[in-house]
């Protein structure tokens, strides 16, 4: 899931959509957004049941998918297209054309973002003393989604990608989209790590011990 989210998100991202909130606010953000969060669940997910060694092999495989996922599209970007096929050369590259940048931006916010999570996650984790899930959960989300918003919008307008008259809203809308899947999901994060706790029977803070 983790992997899939983030390739997902990488090619997805050249649409952009609006959601009205229940007339509170209009959200104007990517579609490669929406599997994103998932990315954060999923690490703090690992963190707590395997450990901060463990998120960060998962967030370093992420980054060999992407650069995988990357080839891929530069392959099929090159083959010619036939004459009767339903998307062409020029439909192609004008919906992929620009993976190869957005990636490398991505990577870039990606990395940064998750180690950041990661690292903030087990501060509160030690700061708490193994309590108090939500807290930890919720405070390194926050941060690290700040940091990857701004640094993927800000290196999206730099390679010309984005307008720049564009940046503060998608700033503003991407990290409010972000904060609030957050907050939804951690009753979702509750529920993955009792599962893993009740599997391997672990106490609460206590993390699983891999050969």
């Amino acid at each position: 899931m983790f992997i899939a989210s983030l390739v997902v998100s990488n090619l997805i991202f050249q649409k952009f959509f609006y959601w009205d909130f229940f007339g509170l606010y209009r959200f104007e953000i990517s579609v490669g957004i929406l599997p994103y969060p998932v990315t954060f669940l999923i690490t703090d997910i690992i963190s707590e049941v395997y450990g901060k060694k463990k998120a960060n092999q998962v967030v370093t495989a992420g980054i060999f998918a992407s650069v995988f996922s990357l080839l891929i599209v530069y392959v099929a970007n090159a083959a010619p297209a036939i004459d009767n096929s339903p998307v062409d050369d020029a439909l192609f590259s004008k919906v992929f054309g620009q993976t190869a940048l957005a990636v490398l931006a991505s990577m870039i916010a990606y990395l940064a973002a998750q180690y950041i999570d990661i690292y903030i996650f087990h501060f509160w984790k030690k700061v708490t003393k193994g309590k108090m899930l939500w807290v930890r959960n919720n405070f390194s989300t926050f941060t690290s989604q700040f940091v990857d918003t701004f640094a993927v919008l800000f290196l999206l307008c730099s390679f010309n990608i984005l307008s720049w008259d564009l940046f503060p809203g998608l700033l503003l809308s991407g990290f409010l989209f972000k904060v609030l899947i957050a907050v939804l999901d951690t009753p979702i994060l509750y529920l993955a790590v009792y599962f893993f706790q009740k599997r391997f029977k672990l106490n609460r803070g206590e993390e699983l011990i891999l050969d």
